[in-house]
Order: structure tokens, then C-alpha cells, then sequence
């Protein structure tokens, strides 16, 4: 493994840069980052504290500055300490202004500014965290979209994940020998989702679940008839009520909300 520094200067949260870093570290299969965040860096000596950190822990450096000044300092030490540097966000905001004819604000953090959407956002959040693993019922037809699955199929984050982006994400565990909550059974206007994965990835899912609690004993949970037996009565029950199907045996969370986004943008929601 090839181990390195790399800092992330922002005058936001740093959200957008530690995206773009991670997706492209992880390219590089070799690549072991050790990540430096410099956070709401707005004035000259929240500016200097990082760069007195960089200069400790020399490594690439990725930003996103649109005060020139500052920019252009930390672009300036840089150079002075030899180490690469890009920034990840003047590219776009170029673009668009050669596009646009019009010059951008150039105010840090707006991408966080209190608005409609922010607030959104956090309703949604809201409601995620009051309809997760199906501990209320009460309202599953206030939800934009429904996950269900059986144990360990990524429900719970991938709900997370889409309430983030202001969708109404509600989730509903399928329970071995048990049938689903009346309510689920009675939904009406929201997209239902069914999850499914291979038998074998889920018995190393909730192995690895089982190890992190210390729990060594065999049980129904990870026998692999019983967890067969437990995947193909949900594919049955998605089938039956007609519910979208993903597959989320090795895909990540954002994959698996991307498949669901779709799905609500099919029905135009």
C-alpha cells in the first residue's frame, strides 16, 4: 500500500471535497490516504493554522476557496513547499460563467444556505428516524418511498442516504414466518421497494454482525436453508404485490439509492 497525506481545504463543511477525494482515491487500488480536513477556513489565520498543518504532514492538497485572496495565498504556499494542489471547484464555477456571461458570488458555503430545500431536508430526516426498522407505522402513507427486506439489506442507511435529499424514506423489516404489518399490506400511494441479495453474501453480512456482538452461536439467522428459504419468501411476496425489485448484492448505498431515485422518477415524484 502506497501511504500518503492529503488535505482538504474549505471554506464549508468540506462535504464536496471529501467526496470528489474519496471517489478518486478510490481508483487507486495501492492508495492508503491518511485524510487532513481544514474546515469553514475563511480568514487569514484560520487559513495559516492549516497551512502550518500542511506543512507538518506533507501531502496533496485539494481545495475549494472562492475568496481569491485566500486562494490564491494557499496556492502560493504550495508552490513554496513543493507540494500539488488543485482546486476542485473553480473549474465548474468557470465554466459556468463563461456560459452564463455572469460572474458567481463568490460567498463561501452556499451550497448550505437555509432555504426550502434545507429544511427539506431535515423534515425528512425527521421522518426517517421516526419510521425506521418499521417502530412506527403510524403515517406509512406520508412516506415518498417504502424499503422493505429481510434482516441486513441496507435498509436502514439507504434510507438515511435518501433522506439527505429531502425524500421521505420510511423502512419496514420482513421477519421469518411472520407476515407483514397490516399497514404494509394496505399501503396506498407511496413507492414500495423491495430489497433482495444472494443468500450467500447476506449469511456473511450478519456473520460479520454476529462476530462485532460476540455471538458465535448457529442460529436460523445465518443457516443457509433457513436464510434461502427467508430471501426467496420476500422475492415471493415482491412479486405477489408487484413491487420494484433491487438487488443489492454488491452495490453500495449510493448505488442502491440511485436505483431507487429512479424508480421515484418513473412515477414522476
Amino acid at each position: 500500500m502506497t501511504a500518503f497525506n492529503i488535505h482538504l481545504v474549505s471554506d464549508a463543511t468540506g462535504e464536496t471535497l471529501q467526496l470528489v477525494a474519496r471517489a478518486a482515491v478510490t481508483q487507486f487500488e495501492s492508495a492508503e490516504p491518511q485524510e487532513h480536513l481544514w474546515s469553514m477556513i475563511r480568514t487569514e489565520s484560520q487559513l495559516q493554522t492549516a497551512i502550518e498543518g500542511i506543512q507538518e504532514n506533507p501531502g496533496l492538497v485539494m481545495y475549494t476557496l472562492v475568496n481569491n485572496d485566500l486562494r490564491q495565498r494557499l496556492e502560493t504556499a504550495c508552490r513554496q513547499m513543493g507540494l500539488p494542489s488543485v482546486d476542485i471547484l473553480r473549474p465548474a464555477i468557470e465554466l459556468l460563467r463563461q456560459y452564463l456571461h455572469a460572474e458567481s458570488r463568490n460567498q463561501p458555503g452556499r451550497q448550505h444556505a437555509l432555504d426550502a430545500d434545507y429544511f427539506a431536508r431535515i423534515d425528512a430526516m425527521t421522518f426517517t428516524l421516526a419510521h425506521d426498522d418499521g417502530q412506527s407505522l403510524f403515517g406509512l402513507n406520508d412516506a415518498d418511498v417504502v424499503l422493505v427486506g429481510v434482516s441486513r439489506t441496507s435498509k436502514t442507511p439507504t434510507s438515511m442516504y435518501l433522506a439527505n435529499r429531502g425524500i421521505k424514506a420510511a423502512n419496514v423489516p420482513l421477519i421469518a414466518g411472520q407476515p407483514i404489518p397490516d399497514e404494509l399490506e394496505a399501503i396506498s400511494g407511496p413507492t414500495v421497494v423491495g430489497l433482495t441479495i444472494s443468500t450467500k453474501r447476506l449469511i456473511q453480512v450478519r456473520r460479520s454482525r454476529l462476530t462485532l456482538y460476540k455471538e458465535e452461536r448457529d442460529t436460523d439467522y445465518v443457516d443457509e436453508e433457513a436464510v434461502r428459504k427467508e430471501v426467496t419468501e420476500a422475492r415471493r411476496l415482491y412479486a405477489r404485490k408487484g413491487w420494484p425489485v433491487i438487488d443489492v448484492t454488491g452495490r453500495s448505498i449510493e448505488e442502491t439509492a440511485a436505483g431507487i431515485l429512479q424508480q421515484l422518477s418513473a412515477r414522476g415524484e
